[in-house]
């Protein structure tokens, strides 16, 4: 039974019609916008390690920072291992905002 006066629920509910109106062909002029997602840079050893030197930071900080093991810092920049999925997106970040880390309290110096 649905409560009275639940605004998150009546716009749940609005928008679930809104889509199948939209889906019908009966609502012409609907929000949408198209996402374009950049591809996932690929990095080597070299490139890891040149990363977290660029930091200043060592491998236990680097992997605490990161949430990974310490061996999967090691087995990155020996290149037995290499980052993939979200590994490689925060790499890329890392790459190209040196202060990410700090700037959003995931490490202080």
């Amino acid at each position: 039974m649905r409560k009275k006066n639940n605004p998150a629920f009546d716009s749940i509910i609005s928008g679930l019609n809104q889509g199948l109106e939209y889906t019908k062909g009966s609502l012409p002029s609907a929000k949408r916008r198209k996402v374009s997602i950049a591809p996932l840079p690929d990095f080597d050893g070299k490139k890891v390690k040149d990363i977290r030197n660029q930091l200043n930071l060592s491998q236990t900080i680097f992997a605490a920072a990161l949430g990974v093991s310490i061996k999967t810092v090691e087995a990155w920049e020996t290149g037995r291992n290499k980052p993939n999925g979200s590994a490689k997106r925060i790499l890329q970040i890392l790459e190209q905002e040196k202060n990410f880390l700090e700037k959003h309290n995931i490490i202080s110096v």
